[in-house]
């Protein structure tokens, strides 16, 4: 019998029959066709009118806001009613 090798002698199957691109083989106008909006909305958010940056981009924004607010405070009242109704023996 002998000694075997440990580590085997054959190169391992491909498992996939493709090769991987590297992404500095890509072509640099393929990555993205899209319009650069980052200008746009550097102008947007340095405007100095007053606003906080979070409620700069008008109605949408707002009501995001205000959603978030209702959900937090209804939260917050929904966990101390909870809370209050947790330390409460209950009648038998």
């Amino acid at each position: 019998q002998g000694l075997k090798p440990i580590v085997s002698t054959e190169s391992p199957t491909q498992i996939f029959g493709t090769t991987t691109k590297l992404a500095s083989d890509l072509p640099a106008t393929d990555s993205f066709l899209g319009k650069n909006k980052v200008p746009d909305l550097q102008k947007l958010f340095q405007k100095a009118d007053g606003l906080p940056v979070h409620l700069k981009r008008g109605v949408p924004d707002k009501l995001l806001y205000r959603t978030t607010m209702a959900l937090t405070i209804g939260g917050t009242i929904y966990c101390l009613v909870a809370l209050y109704m947790a330390s409460q023996p209950r009648n038998q």
